[in-house]
């Protein structure tokens, strides 16, 4: 099992529609995928047609069995037309009780022993993080075994790059004082691309200068991406034959590839 999780320290940088599409491709391609709302706003918990709910707040906090907090997500909610499922979706919800867990644990392996439970029935699973930093984030950095970052081509958005990519060197020190692996870095991934600004270019070429091949290819903005979501499905189902999808399905298949090199 693999634990991947989407960071960024700035909200509306596209943390969960990128969560919620990489989950949800996985689920197609065959894998069985838990996706962890961890943001205390719920949004990928309803974007993919649940109520918010404290699922997490329950697991982490509550100590609740697996059974009474996984939401199993019918195919049909997610899928391609004409295409079979082949995998499983399941999502652990949010609501606001989730900014309190911080405050309710006091051992950084909570994340860590909870979701390593699921060894044996689970192949990835995805969390999708709140951009504020707390001690939950700080759980979630000793379970993942690596972190994907989506980032605007904006000022704002690298600053919270930055500040996240510092959070995550500052976690690989306790890691190593526990004698865990460093997380893998899959990339960074430009959402929300307008091609034709000249910031949103320059701002691509100043990440590629500093990140070189972390940098993904960026993710254009499309009206369709908003459209789908209003109907709380990936856009690969809500329109499968749009270059959003391909979109989609391009930034899937480069987890993918990039997973096989987690440890």
């Amino acid at each position: 099992m693999k634990i991947i999780t989407l960071l960024n320290e700035k909200g509306g940088v596209g943390k969960t529609t990128l969560a919620t599409h990489i989950a949800a491709g996985l689920a197609v391609k065959g894998m069985r995928v838990v996706l962890v709302d961890a943001d205390p706003q719920g949004h990928a918990t309803v974007a993919l047609g649940l109520q918010k709910e404290p699922g997490l707040y329950d697991l982490l906090v509550r100590d609740a069995p697996f059974k009474n907090v996984l939401r199993f997500i019918p195919p049909q909610n997610y899928q391609v037309p004409n295409q079979a499922v082949t995998g499983q979706l399941f999502v652990i919800g949010s609501n606001v009780e989730t900014r309190n867990i911080a405050n309710s644990i006091s051992d950084s392996f909570s994340v860590s022993e909870r979701f390593h439970e699921l060894d044996n029935s689970i192949d990835v699973i995805v969390f999708d993080t709140s951009p504020t930093p707390s001690l939950l984030h700080g759980s979630i950095y000793i379970a993942t075994d690596a972190v994907l970052y989506p980032t605007t081509c904006e000022y704002l958005s690298f600053d919270g790059l930055v500040e996240s990519i510092k959070h995550r060197q500052a976690a690989e020190t306790h890691r190593g004082q526990w004698g865990l692996n460093k997380i893998e870095v899959l990339g960074i991934v430009p959402t929300m691309f307008r091609t034709k600004t000249l910031e949103h270019s320059e701002n691509l070429n100043q990440l590629k200068q500093q990140f070189g091949s972390l940098v993904w290819e960026p993710i254009t903005q499309r009206t369709i991406w908003a459209e789908a979501a209003a109907i709380r499905r990936p856009v690969f189902s809500f329109a499968p034959d749009s270059k959003a999808a391909e979109d989609a399905w391009n930034l899937v298949k480069r987890v993918q590839e990039a997973m096989v090199s987690v440890s």
